[in-house]
């Protein structure tokens, strides 16, 4: 006979887990590592880790807000397409308005935080964040233009941003050039997992632009965003805000990138599109460790 005790357990693990499911972990996990590369790249000195503390859980609630509201918005879409059919709030596992009442008490947490223990400029923008993500973005955007995830961008783009101006409470060229690089980074990005869910975008009636436009309009773009994304992201060391060592780095994994968007465009290969796609998730973190390593290289030895 099963233990009631034991199945109450089972089903509040069960219910917490489809929670964290709604903030998209995985997604989370490199806006965080993008923040915090901001903000170790803001210190010239030693570390203010109470700083960084406060400033990465507030960064990331924002962060779990704005992704439980784009899966409350997306739920038709979402129970359309093949790979979100299982979504908690498709499956009924989580129901909508406590989704809601979630992602609200997550958004207050986040900019209650930040205004008062970090600082009003990061909480602002923060705050500018999530309207734009799940309101701008999810409600308006995502099914009326083709550009959807250029616009959409500007939300995703933020982390470093944020990451800086919780440490310096002043925006700088530097985490400007941060922005850009994931603001041109996002369309190729999530156009090359377009391309290869064309079928299940064009069920769902979004607009994205292989669906508008078609795929070798998309292909096309991919691989013109990626020679943009290769210029800016040449841009810290054209600037002398790093060194040889990200340098090298940046353009490795950066030509890389071109020649894969490249071979997309001209092989039409929808296995090559989701293959840029998972390439291009490994290429933004490593191209962040470089200018880690590379800010604390020159530290070391200045």
């Amino acid at each position: 006979m099963e233990n009631p005790s034991l199945h109450s357990t089972n089903n509040a693990i069960n219910i917490v887990r489809e929670f964290i499911i709604l903030t998209k972990p995985r997604v989370n996990l490199l806006i965080m590592f993008t923040a915090i590369v901001g903000m170790l790249l803001a210190h010239q000195s030693t570390l203010n880790y109470e700083l960084i503390f406060f400033a990465s859980i507030g960064i990331g609630l924002a962060a779990s807000a704005a992704a439980i509201i784009n899966h409350v918005v997306d739920q038709r879409i979402d129970s359309i397409m093949d790979r979100t059919k299982s979504r908690p709030l498709v499956n009924g596992s989580i129901k909508p308005l406590h989704a809601i009442y979630f992602a609200l008490f997550l958004s207050f947490s986040s900019i209650s935080l930040l205004y008062i223990l970090v600082n009003t400029l990061t909480a602002l923008l923060t705050l500018l964040s999530i309207i734009i993500y799940s309101f701008i973005y999810s409600v308006y955007l995502k099914n009326l233009t083709s550009q959807n995830i250029v616009i959409g961008g500007i939300a995703g783009a933020m982390p470093p941003l944020l990451g800086w101006t919780s440490i310096t409470n002043q925006i700088e060229p530097f985490p400007l050039v941060l922005f850009l690089i994931i603001f041109l980074w996002t369309p190729p990005h999530f156009w090359a997992l377009a391309v290869y869910k064309y079928e299940d975008y064009k069920k769902a009636e979004i607009p994205m632009l292989p669906v508008t436009h078609g795929k070798d309009f998309a292909r096309l773009h991919i691989f013109l965003y990626s020679i943009l994304l290769f210029c800016i992201t040449l841009f810290p060391f054209i600037l002398g805000l790093s060194g040889f060592i990200y340098l090298t780095g940046a353009t490795i994994i950066g030509l890389k990138f071109v020649i894969d968007a490249y071979d997309l465009m001209i092989t039409k290969s929808d296995r090559r599109a989701i293959r840029l796609f998972k390439y291009s998730i490994t290429y933004l973190a490593i191209l962040f460790a470089a200018l880690l390593i590379d800010h604390y290289w020159y530290l070391s030895i200045s």
